[in-house]
């Protein structure tokens, strides 16, 4: 059975969504292990509460370095939990080799936009300020630049007029979590998984 491994460092929204698609069988998967950057993330307390081993990943205090060092063990922990294929999951930090190296191909991302628009942190806001008529939620396959890999899935989103970043992004949050697992599925069956 597909193992997936998730990095977050958040609430675990879109985890749980995941989780949700594999209890209702709409996913064949399974959760190996969840890890977060962030001990105090809640991401950690859903995995905890639905018997999903997890662990933090320890940057040292670090807000937004991922050495390589320490990608190299995270790498481990997900080699030792069985996983076929990575998903992020509001994980705030750039993935390069090892972790990269460890997984070929085999990273998955979730973004709140249509890449290549609004790259990077707070892409909703981005949208906004750009005042754009449209944007969406792209999930792609993770390589070494900022959401830049392959594209999978999209869906578009129209802007409305006078919207707030806030609830623009909790509009997008909703396409996030029913297209997430959906691009899980079909990628991983592309690749035999």
């Amino acid at each position: 059975m597909l193992t997936l491994g998730i990095l977050g460092s958040g609430s675990g929204s879109n985890m749980q969504a995941i989780l949700d698609a594999i209890t209702s069988g709409t996913l064949q998967a399974k959760i190996g292990i969840v890890l977060s950057d962030n001990p105090d993330a809640f991401i950690l307390k859903r995995a905890e509460e639905n018997g999903i081993p997890h662990g933090v990943i320890d940057c040292a205090g670090h807000k937004t370095k991922f050495s390589d060092l320490v990608q190299a063990q995270t790498a481990g922990m997900l080699k030792q939990a069985g996983v076929d294929l990575v998903c992020l999951a509001g994980f705030m930090r750039l993935v390069k080799a090892p972790l990269l190296d460890a997984f070929p191909s085999k990273i998955l991302n979730i973004h709140p936009s249509l890449l290549p628009a609004f790259p990077g942190v707070a892409a909703w806001a981005q949208a906004v300020a750009a005042k754009v008529k449209e944007t969406g939620v792209t999930v792609h396959v993770v390589d070494s630049g900022m959401d830049t890999g392959p594209v999978i899935l999209q869906e578009k989103l129209e802007i409305l007029p006078d919207e707030t970043a806030d609830a623009l992004h909790k509009r997008l949050q909703v396409i996030e979590h029913r297209i997430y697992p959906l691009a899980i599925s079909q990628y991983a069956n592309s690749l035999n998984l």
